[in-house]
């Protein structure tokens, strides 16, 4: 009995050394492939790729029964027109959606494509970044640190200025990072031009801008960056590339500055503290996810590494003396954590002193550099394998998430049920809306009209994708106007229930007194499953004879 015992023990021993040889093996390639100077950049770029994709299939599943965001339909609006800015924002997102719509079709996994895309190419900067600060070690544990950060996958289903704030941000810091470091001319070119097209995207990057600028000032080697050409080429670069957006803006009366200064002004105090909080909090629960899991990765390498709590002054002093020896460039680091902290501190502070309404959103773009901050710390240790735990829990989370992706969409949706907002069929009266042009008047149907809300959806859902016409408001994107809209006439879209009814009803007498009036009720069936229901006020005006 021993005997038999003994022998067939032998396969299975055979068979867990092989398996374990295997394993050795990868991680083996694994470390060398993210290290090797002609190999590295293409394993990031792979691994990127894979994100989007998987990331991609995820949110197809995750939102089937979900029509797109309002924001990406605007975007999408924006993009069939390419103009210089679009009322709320400068005009970046628009013109990189209207490509990319050159492409793909109008259809919600397209959008969902583009969010990943965009995510993904912001991680290879990223690890561009890492790679001015730290080891291909470090730098490699970062961008997967990165792909963990919830930001960069779930939270960034939607394509908007905040998220394209991924890609333009990161250049920025890449930008300053290498003026930085050769403060050449030709670097400050570049570091102007980045920042110019950061500017392009949202004006909120004048956080980080600004952030950059103090980092130079505050630098112990300040006078070596501020006395060379880059800093002063990079001024004059942005100024002169952002012209025909400045020329734009004045055309435009300055209408983005006018938005906001109606949208985020807040007069309660207790609001604002609320919001800051709430700001904070936000964003702090999403950083605890990749640093935690970075964490596990590495305490599952024996034996146990240790970060040894010092004051951080303390430690650049250290590793300084020690000739950076410690696979990070101390100096550089210094900038990253001097842009992150006033970054992250910043903008709340501000609220606070200004009382200025913050969303949560806008702390998608400003917290990307914090696993960089964290593994340029010179006393972290971190072990080859640590590299092989990290991209088999990120791998391990995104696979299970695909599987579980339908489950979690359904339970989701048992769970709210009567949330019009997520979904409400707004596809659905889109179609309805463009036969009913077509059955009246046998043409296009050119404009919707009403709030961005109930609006939007209809340009990007329609078959003729109308031009949006939000009436009542300052800031117009210049897609259209009132003149066209009283030649090509309209359908106004109205929620029954927003207090802004009465001024759109006005709006639609004057312009269109003869327009009729109907209401309509929309649901949505996903997997035999109904939705909530939806009423909306409809008006259609005709075109001019």
């Amino acid at each position: 009995m021993s005997r038999l015992m003994s022998t067939t023990s032998i396969p299975s021993a055979r068979a867990r050394a092989k398996t374990r040889f295997r394993f050795d093996r990868f991680r083996a390639w694994l470390v060398a492939a993210a290290t090797h100077p002609s190999i590295r950049l293409w394993l990031v770029i792979e691994f990127a790729t894979l994100h989007a994709l998987i990331w991609t299939f995820i949110l197809i599943n995750l939102k089937a029964a979900q029509d797109v965001h309002m924001d990406v339909a605007e975007a999408w609006g924006w993009g069939q027109k390419f103009l210089w800015g679009y009322g709320k924002h400068p005009p970046l997102s628009g013109w990189i959606a209207g490509l990319w719509f050159m492409v793909f079709p109008a259809t919600d996994w397209a959008t969902y494509a583009l969010a990943m895309a965009t995510v993904s190419v912001g991680m290879v900067i990223c690890w561009l970044i890492a790679l001015r600060v730290v080891d291909p070690r470090r730098a490699f544990l970062v961008v997967v640190m990165v792909a963990l950060y919830p930001i960069f996958n779930f939270k960034g289903f939607k394509y908007n200025p905040d998220l394209l704030q991924l890609v333009t941000l990161p250049l920025v810091v890449l930008a300053y990072l290498n003026a930085f470091e050769k403060r050449s001319w030709q670097s400050g070119i570049w570091l102007g031009l980045a920042g110019a097209l950061a500017l392009m995207t949202k004006y909120w990057v004048l956080t980080m801008i600004g952030a950059i600028g103090l980092a130079a000032l505050i630098h112990p080697q300040r006078m070596r960056f501020l006395l060379s050409p880059a800093p002063w080429v990079a001024i004059a670069t942005m100024l002169v590339a952002m012209i025909p957006h400045i020329v734009w803006l004045a055309d435009a009366h300055f209408v983005p500055l006018t938005y906001a200064g109606d949208t985020y002004s807040i007069e309660d105090v207790g609001l604002v503290h609320q919001l800051v909080f709430g700001y904070v909090l936000h964003n702090a629960a999403l950083l605890a996810l990749p640093v935690a899991l970075a964490a596990l990765a590495m305490a599952l390498v024996p034996p146990w590494p240790t970060l040894l709590v010092r004051a951080p002054l303390r430690i650049v002093t250290r590793a300084w003396a020690r000739g950076g020896n410690t696979g990070v460039n101390v100096s550089q680091a210094l900038n990253v954590w001097i842009i992150q902290i006033i970054v992250a501190a910043g903008p709340p502070l501000g609220a606070l002193a200004f009382s200025i309404y913050i969303k949560t959103d806008w702390g998608i773009s400003l917290f990307f550099l914090v696993p960089l901050a964290l593994v340029a710390i010179p006393a972290l240790r971190v072990q080859r394998a640590a590299l092989f735990n990290i991209v088999a829990i990120w791998l391990v989370l995104s696979v299970a998430t695909l599987f579980a992706s339908p489950w979690i969409a359904a339970r989701e949706m048992a769970l709210n049920a009567d949330n019009t907002a997520t979904y409400g069929a707004r596809s659905e009266l889109a179609r309805e809306l463009t036969q009913a042009w077509h059955s009246r008047f046998a043409s296009r149907w050119a404009i919707v009209a009403g709030t961005m809300e109930s609006i939007q959806p209809m340009v990007f859902y329609s078959p003729d994708h109308p031009v949006a016409f939000i009436p009542n408001e300052a800031w117009s994107s210049g897609l259209t106007s009132l003149d066209q809209v009283k030649k090509y006439g309209f359908i106004g879209v109205f929620d029954p229930t927003d207090s802004r009814l009465p001024a759109f009803e006005k709006w639609v007498s004057e312009i269109a007194p003869k327009a009729e009036r109907m209401v309509m009720t929309t649901r949505r069936f996903t997997h035999g499953k109904a939705g909530p229901s939806m009423t909306w006020n409809i008006y259609i005006a005709p075109p001019a004879k």
